[in-house]
C-alpha cells in the first residue's frame, strides 16, 4: 500500500507539474475586458442590433426621393409603338397619317434614355412605421446591454467556480498530507505492536480516498478552466487558468429596496418592444389615410443608338387612396393592435416574474449569510474535536476509527464552508445583477 500511496503522490506530482507549464493567472476584470470582445453571444446580439438599424435606415424611404435611370432599345413595327415611338423622336410627318402606313408600318427603332425621382409628400402610415422602427432599435441595443451584462455575472459565477475549485485543492492537499502523516504515525504504533494491523488498513484506506478527492479537485480546476474558455469564444488555447484573488468572505450591508427597477436595460427594451408594438399598431390604423406623392421624369429618344435627338419631361403629383381593399388594411390593424397587447401583457409577466426573482435572492442572501456563519462555527468545533482526539489518540486513549472520523469531519467541514462562501458570493453578485 504504500508503493501505491507514493506511486499515486508521484502521478499527482506529474500532473501537477504538468499544468504548471500551461497555467494562466488571470484577474476578473482581465476575463470580463476579454468576454466583451471575444464571446459569441455578444457577437451575434450585436449584429442583431446592426440587423434593427438596417431596418430603420430603410424607414428614410419615406421622405427621401427615390431616384432610378433606365435605358431601352426597341424594333418594333406595332402599329401603335411604330407611331408613338416616332411621335417621342419628333420626326413625325404628314405621310405617316398615311391610314396604310399607320395600319401597317414599317419596321421602327427606338432608344430611349429616362431619368424617374419619386417624392414622397405625405405618407401618414410611413412616419409612425419609421417611428416604430427607431424604438425596435433602441430596444434591441438595451438587450445588447443587458447581455453585456448577464455576460459578465457569468464570468464571475465561473471564476469564483475556479477559486473554488482552487481553493478544494488546497484543502485536499493539505488533508492528504495530515493523512500521511497519521499513516506514518500509526505504521510506527503498528511496528511497537500498539496496533492491529487493520488500523493501519483503515489509515491506508482513508489516504486512498483523499487522494482520489485530490484528483475530482483537479478535474474541477480543468471543467471551471474550458467554460471560461467557452465563454471567452477560445477554440484553440485550453490553458488551465490560475485566478489571481482567492475566494473570500465580504459580507455587505444589504441596500436594496426589495422592489424591482424599471430602469433595468431589459426591462427598458421589454418596454420599447411594447412601444414599437403601439406604433405599429397605429401606422396600420393610417393605412386608411390617403398619400400625396411627387413624380417626375426627363426622357431622351433617337433612332440611333446612344442617340439623344428628342427630349422631353414630365411633372406631377398623385393623390391616392385605398378606399377599400378586401378586408387587408383592416385586419393588418386587427392583428397589430393584438400583439401590442400581446407584448404589453409579456412585459407586465416579465415584471412580476423579475420581482418573485428578485424577493427570492433576497432570501437566499440571508441563508447563505447564516450558512457561512454556522460553518465557520462547525469548522472552528470539528478543529479543536480533532485536536482533542489526535492528541489522545497519541496517549492510546482514542480508536483509529474515532481520529479517522474526526479527521473526516474536519476534512469536510471545511470544504462546506469554502461551499458556503461560494454560495454567499455568488448570491451578491446576482442580485446586484438583479438591481442593476
Amino acid at each position: 500500500m504504500n508503493h501505491y500511496t507514493r506511486l499515486f503522490s508521484l502521478v499527482l506530482m506529474s500532473i501537477s507539474s504538468a499544468w504548471a507549464q500551461d497555467t494562466l493567472r488571470i484577474s476578473k476584470n482581465e476575463l470580463q475586458q476579454k468576454v466583451i470582445e471575444q464571446n459569441w453571444q455578444l457577437k451575434i446580439t450585436n449584429q442583431a442590433v446592426a440587423s434593427a438599424r438596417a431596418d430603420y435606415r430603410q424607414t428614410n424611404a419615406v421622405f427621401l426621393p427615390s431616384v432610378s435611370a433606365s435605358y431601352t432599345g426597341i424594333s418594333t413595327t406595332n402599329p401603335l409603338m411604330a407611331f408613338g415611338s416616332k411621335l417621342n423622336q419628333e420626326i413625325l410627318t404628314a405621310a405617316d397619317f398615311n391610314p396604310a402606313l399607320l395600319n401597317d408600318p414599317k419596321k421602327t427603332k427606338n432608344f430611349a434614355t429616362k431619368f424617374e425621382v419619386l417624392q414622397p409628400l405625405i405618407n401618414a402610415d410611413g412616419w409612425i412605421a419609421r417611428g416604430a422602427a427607431k424604438t425596435k432599435m433602441q430596444a434591441y441595443q438595451l438587450q445588447s446591454e443587458r447581455t453585456a451584462e448577464y455576460l459578465k455575472l457569468e464570468v464571475n459565477k465561473a471564476y469564483m467556480q475556479l477559486q473554488l475549485a482552487y481553493k478544494a485543492l488546497a484543502v485536499i492537499k493539505k488533508a492528504q498530507a495530515t493523512a500521511q502523516a497519521n499513516l506514518k504515525l500509526i505504521e510506527n504504533y503498528f511496528k511497537q505492536g500498539m496496533v492491529q494491523k487493520t488500523d493501519v488498513l483503515l489509515v491506508q484506506v482513508r489516504v486512498g480516498e483523499i487522494q482520489n478527492q485530490a484528483q475530482y479537485a483537479l478535474s474541477n480546476v480543468q471543467n471551471a478552466s474550458d467554460y471560461l474558455h467557452f465563454l471567452l469564444g477560445e477554440t484553440q488555447d485550453k490553458k488551465v487558468y490560475q485566478p489571481t484573488e482567492n475566494l473570500v468572505y465580504e459580507p455587505q450591508m444589504n441596500t436594496v429596496s426589495g422592489t424591482i427597477s424599471e430602469q433595468r436595460k431589459d426591462i427598458q427594451a421589454m418596454m420599447k418592444t411594447s412601444e414599437a408594438y403601439q406604433k405599429m399598431s397605429v401606422s396600420d390604423q393610417m393605412g386608411y389615410l390617403p398619400r400625396l406623392n411627387a413624380f417626375g421624369s426627363y426622357e431622351l429618344y433617337d433612332t440611333a443608338f446612344l442617340g439623344t435627338a428628342a427630349k422631353g419631361y414630365t411633372v406631377g403629383a398623385q393623390l391616392s387612396w385605398n378606399v377599400f381593399d378586401g378586408y387587408k388594411t383592416i385586419g393588418k390593424a386587427q392583428k397589430s393592435k393584438a400583439e401590442y397587447q400581446k407584448a404589453n401583457t409579456e412585459l407586465e409577466q416579465y415584471k412580476a416574474q423579475s420581482q418573485l426573482e428578485l424577493n427570492k435572492t433576497l432570501r437566499q442572501l440571508t441563508d447563505a449569510q447564516n450558512k457561512v456563519n454556522l460553518s465557520r462555527l462547525a469548522l472552528e468545533q470539528s478543529q479543536e474535536a480533532y485536536r482533542i482526539r489526535q492528541n489522545r489518540f497519541a496517549q492510546g486513549l482514542e480508536k483509529t476509527t474515532d481520529l479517522l472520523a474526526s479527521e473526516t469531519q474536519q476534512l469536510q467541514k471545511e470544504l462546506e464552508l469554502d461551499q458556503a462562501v461560494f454560495e454567499y458570493q455568488l448570491t451578491q453578485t446576482y442580485l446586484q445583477f438583479l438591481t442593476n
